[in-house]
């Protein structure tokens, strides 16, 4: 049966007369009113119609025809539903026997009696009496269905939420007041290795360690007394077997009425030792990578020292042989190419730690973009590349590190220096454009594939197998990428295809304003003879200490060599040298405790100390500087940097970044 025709069914009235004309005549006169109606044929008619739906019954007594009748139709009726109770309306003759109507009543339920003879305006009344009435208990229906279907949806949640409550894999509690476990389910248990009788007689508090107690109480309660939505963080839980575990914590309270004064607190705990400790793995692993990288950086510089302070000397005797001369070349250039890559290795470590710092200053771009330049320039020449310098405007200012932004330029430039073959062209442009300096460095080298164009700035990264032979740890487009994005900027990489050269695009926010000037480059080595200042050096390293004394003799120094800390202190004594050059890694006693010692003595108290070490992080410079130093240079030294402090004209400090 379709909806409206259920509807209509529930809105009519069952007629049973004696005689089926009765029932006609009946019907007929409903209907007129506008009254839905429907005559029954007899008692069986009236059974089958009643489960379709009916709005009351009119029913004449000459129709039921005795006790038996009567308990049919009662059966009947009392088949109704809970919030049903279908009006009947019983036409009986005034002078009927009372009791057989009291025998109707009680057996029908809720008879309207109608005397008869009944006037039509009667009948119609009560026919529409009881049919409101009905339509009242429809309406009781309805929203008894709607209360069963969310008690049916309150009973459904439940059982969901009670399901994800047992099966979850995370802890789930109900405190009470002071946090006491009012309910947990089997996650939390296992959580911490207790049982649900334990935990239930304990509070949340009892299970957290150490310090993260007092901070935990005071975030409940801020949560449980509505002044703070909700709480979370990671806390030391205590362990069934004794072992403490990580778990992250929140605590969050539910609304509650006005009239409850009960505190409540749903608290979900997960267990996070696991990330933790893999955390904690990835930090040491990374401490003990920086620490490898600077003792391979040490390590790396001892044996550089000697070479190079050797090939000082070799230039300082003055052989005239070609052979001798271009052997000598050659070898500076390698160690210079070889301090280049381990001051790129440091680097690593830097860009991974986000340690670069800027010293930003308002410089000109042009300058920078010079000096980066004669920085490239033994690479470009060594290639017998041509090399074409545009500057659109002397006077583009930025605010920058001038040395890190060098550094970029001088990487993208060594860059294609080195993947472009003999005799190339490299092309570098500076201009303005929309507030922005654009620099361009473009050559017609090797090119770069289109696969490899979003990946070269990554670290380690090589364009092929073969790009190895050129040489470089693949740092450098990662570092230059990073010094660009610190001052603001964008790079980009740009290649037609491989063989087909290539081009890079730097973007930097332009400064307005007055800029300072690029210093000027370091002086060129200085190999005539010089009066300079006695110096000692100590070394545990015999060819570093006897090459540095070798060739600090031939620059005019009164120098005097020494291998260990305890042996330098007697020397120093002896000696009285005006600076004294120390190694800082001795056996021993160190070069740290060995500055200590000296600037504790009376007569060295005005020596000029120089760490001269393979170590160079920010670390190794603060505990030089404690420990008295007045310079810290890193081998293998910059030559024109140790003339200036043997002649003591050098800016004090102990310079240098991490």
């Amino acid at each position: 049966m379709s909806a409206a025709s259920r509807v209509a069914a529930e809105h009519r009235v069952l007629i049973l007369a004696p005689t089926g004309r009765d029932g006609q005549l009946t019907q007929g006169v409903l209907r007129e009113t506008g009254i839905r109606a429907l005559a029954c044929e007899n008692l069986a008619h009236l059974a089958r119609e009643l489960p379709e739906g009916a709005g009351a019954l009119l029913l004449s007594e000459e129709a039921v025809r005795g006790e038996a009748d009567l308990f049919f139709i009662g059966e009947r009726l009392s088949r109704q539903p809970a919030w049903s109770d279908l009006p009947v309306l019983l036409l009986a003759h005034s002078a009927a026997d009372s009791s057989a109507l009291r025998k109707a009543i009680r057996s029908l339920g809720n008879v309207t009696l109608l005397d008869r003879p009944i006037r039509v305006a009667s009948l119609l009344s009560s026919a529409q009496t009881a049919l409101r009435a009905r339509e009242r208990q429809y309406h009781a229906r309805e929203r008894l269905q709607e209360l069963d279907d969310v008690a049916r949806a309150l009973t459904d949640s439940e059982a969901r939420l009670q399901a994800l409550f047992a099966n979850a894999a995370v802890g789930i509690a109900e405190l009470a007041d002071g946090g006491k476990f009012a309910m947990v389910n089997d996650a939390l248990c296992r959580i911490v290795g207790r049982t649900r009788e334990a935990l239930m007689a304990s509070c949340v508090f009892d299970h957290i360690l150490g310090e993260d107690l007092c901070e935990m109480q005071s975030a409940y309660h801020e949560v449980v007394n509505g002044r703070r939505a909700n709480f979370s963080g990671e806390h030391r839980f205590a362990h069934a077997d004794g072992k403490g575990i990580w778990a992250k914590v929140s605590i969050t309270a539910p609304p509650r009425a006005h009239d409850d004064a009960r505190v409540r607190a749903v608290a979900v705990i997960e267990d996070v030792t696991e990330r933790r400790t893999a955390e904690d793995d990835l930090r040491d692993a990374d401490r003990r990578k920086d620490e490898f990288i600077a003792t391979l950086a040490h390590e790396l510089r001892n044996p550089l020292a000697p070479i190079r302070n050797s090939l000082h000397i070799v230039r300082l005797a003055g052989s005239q042989e070609p052979a001798i001369q271009r052997v000598a070349d050659m070898m500076e250039r390698q160690v210079k190419h070889m301090v280049r890559m381990v001051d790129d290795l440091l680097e690593v470590s830097r860009i991974s730690r986000g340690k670069i710092e800027l010293r930003k200053e308002r410089v000109e771009l042009a300058a920078i973009v010079r000096s980066a330049l004669e920085t490239s320039r033994p690479l470009i020449e060594a290639g017998g590349h041509e090399l074409s310098l545009s500057i659109e405007d002397e006077a583009i200012g930025v605010d920058a590190d001038p040395v890190r932004l060098g550094q970029v330029f001088a990487n993208l430039i060594n860059n294609s220096a080195k993947y472009t073959p003999a005799g190339g062209r490299i092309e570098v442009n500076v201009s303005t454009d929309e507030g922005m300096a654009r620099i361009f460095v473009k050559d017609n080298g090797e090119g770069i594939p289109a696969e490899m164009l979003d990946k070269v700035f990554d670290m380690f990264t090589q364009v092929d197998a073969g790009s190895r032979a050129q040489g470089g740890l693949g740092i450098g487009l990662t570092l230059a990428r990073t010094l660009v994005h610190l001052h603001g900027g964008t790079i980009e990489a740009r290649s037609p295809g491989r063989g087909r050269g290539c081009d890079f695009l730097v973007r930097l926010p332009r400064a307005r304003g007055a800029t300072a000037p690029i210093p000027a480059p370091a002086p060129a080595v200085r190999y005539e003879n010089e009066k300079l200042r006695r110096v000692l050096v100590v070394d545990d390293n015999y060819d570093a200490a006897d090459s540095l004394g070798m060739l600090l003799q031939f620059l005019g120094a009164e120098a005097m060599t020494v291998h260990d800390g305890r042996a330098a202190l007697d020397a120093a004594r002896a000696f009285q040298p005006a600076v004294m050059l120390l190694d800082l890694g001795m056996p021993g006693m160190s070069g740290l405790e060995l500055a200590r010692r000296v600037r504790e003595d009376p007569a060295l108290r005005n020596t000029t100390l120089v760490a001269l070490t393979g170590w160079g992080q920010r670390e190794d410079r603060r505990r030089s500087e404690e420990a008295g130093f007045d310079y810290h240079l890193v081998k293998p030294a910059d030559l024109p940097t140790l003339q200036s402090i043997l002649r003591g004209d050098a800016a004090p400090g102990v310079p240098g970044d991490d």
